[in-house]
């Protein structure tokens, strides 16, 4: 099999995948933006994430597939001391880091 222009989920191989992510539960109040931000960047992604001000965390992902793939499944756990009870996934355009910028991943303010 070639290598060429094909993604085997660790690496970029050409493809990038954005989603954006709404998790509810016990989700502020328990570090999930500083564990959520850290956690991108040992995966390599690009991003933001922030509370919102019903109680909700919301939060950016762009990077390989397989990179994005498992920060969502990490995302669904949470921090020690947080439930996910709900987690809302759309797929998203490049456009959606714009709150962010473009490059690395960071916390914003609360909206």
């Amino acid at each position: 099999m070639s290598g060429q222009g094909a993604s085997d989920g660790d690496g970029w191989g050409g493809a990038v995948r954005v989603v954006h992510l709404t998790l509810r539960g016990r989700v502020q109040g328990v570090g999930y933006r500083a564990w959520c931000a850290h956690e991108a960047r040992v995966r390599g992604l690009s991003g933001w994430v922030r509370n919102r001000a019903g109680g909700a965390v919301e939060a950016v992902l762009c990077g390989a597939p397989g990179a994005v793939d498992a920060m969502v499944a990490a995302c669904r756990a949470g921090p020690p001391g947080a439930r996910v009870d709900d987690l809302l996934l759309h797929e998203a355009s490049e456009a959606a880091l714009a709150a962010g910028g473009r490059e690395g991943f960071v916390v914003l303010p609360t909206v």
